[in-house]
């Protein structure tokens, strides 16, 4: 089998579970890992014949694919803000729409010596990308799950920053004093209502940690909520909150930062939707 025979077979196979366009893109990951060629060269080369274990890691990683196995857990790692990051079943992949986030408050941030807290870091994605462009910040991440600490961990080191990271049940109050004050608290937090698994794809429904992804019917804001119960003991005088919300729920959510005394301000992503809070002590 040559390169452009891989090509084919690939997308002809996961086109059956995926629109066009993501085979094409999965098939274009998949083989770049595979041979370590870039497309120009898998281009150019298109006849070069895969070698025996190229081809059975190839049925292997479609098989995979086609039980709906995200690509980035078959790969072991996502591309977040430019940099490289772990991901496996215990941490959500990251999306376009949070490096939105981080770009916002690194761009009001710029050479600033401040104190951040990442609530719910997952993967480190948010807190990483940010050290690694406000260096002079001190920046803690949390998260309730320790085996997502332990690949954020991971991608502290292999991305060269510093990072204090911390399992704390952001949830329980009682454990907030283990915590100082902040100059920034950021969070892109559970949101995603109970009753919408039904619209959500099979990728993410049977390979990413619920824990990251769901909250109750009844309470589907509980985060906000505590975020804003606990910034207005902790965060420093002219701090500012940073939280990705679900596009459905802005208003709700931003109501729940002015009734404890900040303006809150919803910013759109570059698909024009509800993205992204940020609230200040009015």
């Amino acid at each position: 089998m040559n390169l452009r025979e891989a090509s084919k077979h690939i997308t002809s196979e996961l086109i059956k579970i995926y629109s066009s366009r993501e085979a094409k893109n999965i098939c274009n990951l998949l083989l770049e890992e595979i041979t370590n060629l870039s497309s120009t060269e898998r281009l150019i080369n298109k006849d070069i014949q895969l070698t025996d274990s190229q081809i059975t890691l190839l049925e292997n990683s479609i098989k995979q694919l086609l039980q709906h196995k995200p690509i980035q857990q078959i790969l072991g790692y996502t591309w977040f803000a430019g940099n490289k990051f772990i991901v496996d079943e215990n941490v959500l992949i990251p999306r376009p729409e949070t490096e939105e986030l981080v770009e916002a408050i690194i761009l009001e941030n710029k050479g600033k010596e401040i104190s951040i807290l990442d609530v719910g870091t997952g993967s480190g994605c948010i807190a990483i990308s940010i050290k690694h462009h406000l260096s002079k910040a001190n920046i803690t991440a949390i998260d309730v799950s320790t085996k997502a600490l332990d690949i954020a961990q991971q991608n502290a080191k292999k991305n060269g920053v510093s990072i204090e990271f911390m399992q704390l049940d952001f949830l329980d109050e009682k454990f907030w004093n283990k915590l100082p004050q902040f100059d920034i608290i950021v969070s892109n937090p559970p949101y995603i209502k109970e009753m919408e698994k039904q619209e959500m794809s099979e990728n993410v429904l049977q390979h990413e940690p619920h824990l990251a992804l769901f909250v109750p019917n009844s309470d589907a804001l509980i985060f906000y909520e505590k975020i804003a119960a606990f910034a207005q003991k902790y965060l420093k005088k002219d701090g500012a909150i940073w939280v990705e919300i679900n596009e459905a729920l802005g208003k709700e959510t931003a109501e729940i930062f002015t009734n404890k005394g900040f303006q809150a301000i919803i910013k759109k992503d570059m698909q024009k939707k509800e993205r992204i809070i940020k609230a200040i002590w009015l």
